[in-house]
Formats: C-alpha cells, sequence, structure tokens
C-alpha cells in the first residue's frame, strides 16, 4: 500500500512575499515611483534594481513585469507569464547566452503585450557578455523591456547605467522589520514576544527574507523568547556590552 506523501511545508518568505507593490514594505522611494507608472500604464524599456540581499529587488521586479503585461501575479501559486523571462546571470554570464537574449527579443510577444526580461545577478556577466547586450538594452524592440537586479553595482558599466532607470532598495529599518514579522507571527499564531522579533529584526540585518527565515526557523522549537534568541544565534546580550561599554 502507498503512503501519500506530506507536501512540503511553504517557506514563510515565500508565503508571506508580496504580490502588490502596496505590499512591499521599505522602499517607498522604489514603489511610489512604480506605481504612478503603473496608474498611467507609462513604463520604461530598461530598470536596474540596486540594493543588498533580500531587499525586495527580484519581487518588485516580477510584481513590475506582471504590472507591465497587465496578467495575475502570485507567487504562491502557478501565475507564471510566459512572456516574462526570468535568466539567473550567475549561470548564464557568457556571450552565448546573450546571443540567446538577442535572438529571443527579435520575437514578438507570445500571448501578452510585452516581452519583459528580468535579469537577476546582473553583475555577474561577463564583459564581453556586457558588450554584447549593450545595443540590445539601448534599442530594444518597443515590446520588450529589460529588468535587471544586482547587489553589486559597482561592476555594472557605466554604458548600462546611462542607459537605464536605476531604483536603489534600502536596508530596511529594524522597527519595520519586526512590526511586518509581529504581522506573521500573528497569522501563522507563532508564540513570540516583542524582545525576540527586535532581535531577530536586527539579526536580519535589513534584510526581509533573512529576517522572516530566521523567525520561521525559530519558530518550530515552542515559545521564541529574547533569550531563545540569543542563545540560538550566539549573540551577546545587551546588557554585557553596556558593561563592557
Amino acid at each position: 500500500m502507498s503512503v501519500e506523501r506530506e507536501k512540503t511545508k511553504l517557506a514563510l518568505y515565500r508565503k508571506y512575499r508580496p504580490t502588490k507593490l502596496a505590499d512591499v514594505i521599505g522602499q517607498p522611494q522604489v514603489t511610489d515611483i512604480l506605481s504612478a507608472m503603473a496608474e498611467r500604464h507609462d513604463f520604461a524599456q530598461a530598470y536596474l534594481f540596486t540594493g543588498q540581499r533580500g531587499t525586495g529587488k527580484t519581487t518588485v521586479a516580477r510584481i513590475l513585469a506582471h504590472l507591465i503585461n497587465e496578467t495575475p501575479y502570485d507567487d504562491a501559486v502557478d501565475s507564471s507569464d510566459i512572456d516574462i523571462i526570468e535568466i539567473d546571470a550567475a549561470s548564464n554570464n557568457s556571450v552565448d547566452d546573450v546571443r540567446e537574449i538577442r535572438d529571443g527579443v527579435q520575437l514578438a510577444p507570445m500571448k501578452s503585450s510585452h516581452k519583459v526580461y528580468i535579469i537577476d545577478e546582473f553583475h555577474m556577466l561577463s564583459k564581453a557578455a556586457f558588450n554584447a547586450l549593450l545595443k540590445t538594452i539601448e534599442e530594444p524592440p518597443e515590446y520588450v523591456v529589460f529588468i535587471l537586479a544586482t547587489t553589486e553595482l559597482q561592476k555594472v558599466p557605466a554604458t548600462i547605467l546611462s542607459r537605464v532607470q536605476r531604483f536603489h532598495f534600502k536596508p530596511v529599518a529594524e522597527p519595520v522589520l519586526a512590526e511586518h514579522l509581529h504581522y506573521i507571527a500573528e497569522s501563522e499564531k507563532i508564540d513570540v514576544d516583542d524582545a525576540a522579533l527586535r532581535l531577530i529584526a536586527r539579526s536580519g540585518g535589513g534584510s526581509v527574507r533573512d529576517s522572516i527565515s530566521l523567525l520561521d526557523q525559530l519558530s518550530s522549537g515552542g515559545k521564541i523568547t529574547g533569550e531563545r534568541v540569543i542563545n540560538t544565534l550566539g549573540l551577546v546580550p545587551d546588557e554585557t556590552l553596556d558593561g563592557i561599554i
């Protein structure tokens, strides 16, 4: 007799990944402008999202891509749009990979209004690949939009920077992160005190994904207290630091 396996639990950072610009926390300098563009449906042909990991670059790129094509988006279910192409430049960084993109942009969208290319870890492209992509980013067909994301702006050539609209994602402030963690904890019925939430937010270092992953990790062992967070993560208590100072 076969026993049906339980489905793997969806990680909290996936479950609570925003699907609308209004739900993205800590980045009003990005979401306000993009929301205004969406209201007018007046989009640029190339964007560059910069900032540290876990601050929402890829999430916003996906939301923006679906806004451009006016197609529904829900990360937790199948809401794929065949005309939104995601590429990881860390493993697709050669001239040949860029040639595939250049050939692909010549083909019109299959179903949607635009063909949107999301290129993550954009700084990982080789110098030759950057040069090969330059002309395509500068003068893409009118139905093509590029959304590029990088954690290392200094590695992106100036020739690319001058051809894109640049948006910087800041580390999310601890109080904002702690409030978001509190909302998730309440929704998931996780027993956690405020001191623990503040410590988790601080340990996340401004990364929403890292902070939620820490909460997820700690949620399986009973009530989450500040002391437990300190012991689990090997942190130095504030009282000890105050004493040393």
